[in-house]
């Protein structure tokens, strides 16, 4: 089914890319989170006319994600948890937890922003690069530390 991409999905393509994509795809994601629109003769004329809308929301979006990127360069996120013998977490550090500790501490990050290969298993200090769009990202730095030592 070809749609017409609004949003840059790295996967497909970016904005103004005419894809060829499976209708499930295109039913359950696309169009509901609103990324694509069908390629029909019709769309394909409303989408030229709202084309420069949709650039400049696109420039705005990645001012805002090189604002966000710079201001998080070089934090420090420390998580405290439960070990074993070995310096073992009992349970892993993963990039949910991540993203709590960077909210509590001011940054407006999600999950899908963390890019962590694998959870996190043993105590130490991590490279963590957080994505905030395609081709802009910044490193932190991710401590995970015993829980009494933590308090």
């Amino acid at each position: 089914m070809k749609v017409i991409l609004t949003e840059m999905i790295e996967s497909l393509g970016t904005v103004g890319d005419e894809v060829n994509v499976a209708k499930g795809y295109v039913r359950n994601y696309l169009i509901p989170q609103k990324k694509a629109i069908l390629a029909t003769p019709s769309n394909r004329k409303i989408f030229e006319r709202q084309r420069t809308q949709l650039e400049q929301r696109l420039a705005k979006d990645q001012t805002r994600a090189e604002v966000m990127a710079e201001k998080i360069r070089g934090a420090v996120c420390t998580i405290a948890a439960k070990v074993s013998e070995g310096d073992r977490l009992y349970g892993s550090v993963s990039t949910r937890d991540i993203a709590e500790q960077l909210k509590s501490q001011g940054f407006d990050v999600d999950k899908g922003m963390v890019m962590l290969s694998e959870p996190i298993k043993t105590l130490g200090s991590y490279i963590v690069p957080i994505r905030f769009y395609t081709d802009i990202a910044s490193e932190i730095t991710v401590k995970v530390v015993p829980e009494q030592e933590a308090s």
